[in-house]
């Protein structure tokens, strides 16, 4: 066990509670209520039925906010969210919590309630489409086994395929992604409210674009599943080469959030804590270990600085599984970054999921400074031999770094951070 001084000690609870308030004022910015909110106010929905449907980790949160201001003015509707992240009964509304990041048995019984709620609408209903991040998995009928479609799944997330990669893939094998859900809507219309997870906001592919035109082409599934080495069915490979209709007309469609607005939140924080902030991407995207060891290599160029810094990345990196172990890619990018601000003093680095869940656990990501690396040590953990098996998780448990806020009701992308503090 190692000990620190007192006043030593102090100043490492300092800078990790400035870390805290980082993070729970970057979250609670891109809270989806004000938005939902704000763009409900752009439209007229009073004529005819109303149906809500709301897919995502933010699902719950989005069909709050809309009920806050529709009222009785909803018909019915269906929510479809993460397990654990529904927070209660919404009146006219129908509840279901499915898996992610693989589709379950009760993501398939939600979508098929969605997709009843819709049928044999007319011109004058209209159906309010609310969407997060996550939907992908949770809003799903396959086109395919269930078997088939966890394989390929799980093949491309180990892989290190991306989301736009994965997204491409899943949008072809599913009755209800790539504008098909808008399709079965027709001829009412659909006002469909999207929180955005991925960079750049692409409409195509932000829980696969269920009420969007698929972009993509079959050639571009083909050399995914090429690029990767994965291993699918003459059905599957058949059904990655059919072109869908990009003939969609019923759909108005608002984005709002991001992981920008993630970033800038954080800075404004930063500042009021007495940093000195520069936001370095809001568009990162490589390897989670790469992330964290660029992070420390500012920390060390900037380790002599005589004043307060934050340096802010926001984005999504990807992970090549390799190991058995238990994690998520903000635990790694932190855990990664431990080796190379070992000894620094007054520095640390985190990296979260805005949603409040990184990878299959139950932490939003993970909290490391110049002492962490020491105290695995002094356990006889290796930080290497640790992330070669993917077990960023336990080792972060073993030294205090996990950081856990369950459920946060958003979700627009990862933040990280470095704090120098002076």
């Amino acid at each position: 066990m190692i000990h620190i001084k007192t006043a030593r000690k102090v100043y490492i609870l300092g800078i990790r509670n400035d870390a805290q308030k980082i993070i729970e004022s970057a979250n609670s910015a891109a809270l989806p209520d004000t938005a939902v909110k704000r763009a409900l106010q752009e439209w007229d929905l009073s004529d005819g039925r109303l149906l809500l449907v709301s897919i995502g980790k933010a699902a719950w949160s989005m069909a709050k906010a809309a009920y806050d201001v529709l009222g009785n003015s909803i018909d019915s509707g269906v929510v479809i969210t993460k397990y654990g992240h529904s927070k209660g009964s919404i009146p006219f509304l129908k509840i279901f919590e499915a898996g992610h990041p693989v589709p379950d048995n009760n993501s398939f019984a939600a979508t098929e309630e969605a997709i009843k709620l819709v049928s044999g609408l007319s011109s004058k209903d209209k159906v309010l489409f609310l969407i997060s991040g996550g939907g992908s998995a949770l809003f799903e009928k396959p086109l395919i086994s269930k078997t088939d479609l966890e394989d390929i799944t799980n093949s491309l997330l180990a892989s290190g395929a991306d989301i736009v990669e994965i997204n491409t893939i899943r949008k072809r094998l599913s009755a209800v992604k790539g504008g098909k859900f808008a399709k079965l809507c027709e001829p009412a219309q659909v006002f469909s409210i999207i929180l955005s997870d991925i960079i750049g906001d692409p409409m195509d592919m932000i829980a696969s674009g269920p009420a969007y035109p698929d972009n993509s082409t079959g050639d571009q599934a083909l050399a995914i599943i090429k690029k990767y080495n994965i291993k699918v069915s003459e059905r599957v490979r058949e059904l990655l080469i059919i072109e869908p209709s990009r003939n969609i007309t019923n759909v108005n469609t608002l984005i709002t959030g991001s992981v920008t607005q993630l970033c800038k939140a954080a800075e404004k924080t930063c500042i009021e804590l007495g940093y000195e902030p520069i936001i370095l991407t809001s568009s990162l995207c490589c390897e989670a270990r790469e992330a964290g060891s660029f992070l420390a290599s500012i920390a060390q160029y900037h380790s002599k600085t005589n004043k307060s810094l934050a340096f802010i990345a926001g984005g999504e990196t990807i992970v090549h599984v390799k190991g058995k172990g238990k994690g998520g890619r903000n635990q790694e990018l932190a855990l990664s970054s431990a080796i190379g601000i070992a000894g620094l003093k007054n520095t640390a680095i985190f990296s979260i999921g805005s949603d409040g869940t990184d990878g299959p656990t139950d932490a939003a990501g993970g909290y490391v400074d110049g002492q962490t690396k020491y105290i695995l040590d002094g356990k006889g953990i290796s930080i290497f031999d640790v992330l070669e098996n993917n077990d960023a998780y336990n080792a972060l448990k073993e030294c205090n770094g996990l950081i856990i806020t369950g459920p946060t009701g958003t979700n627009v992308n990862d933040l990280s951070v470095l704090l120098i503090k002076r």
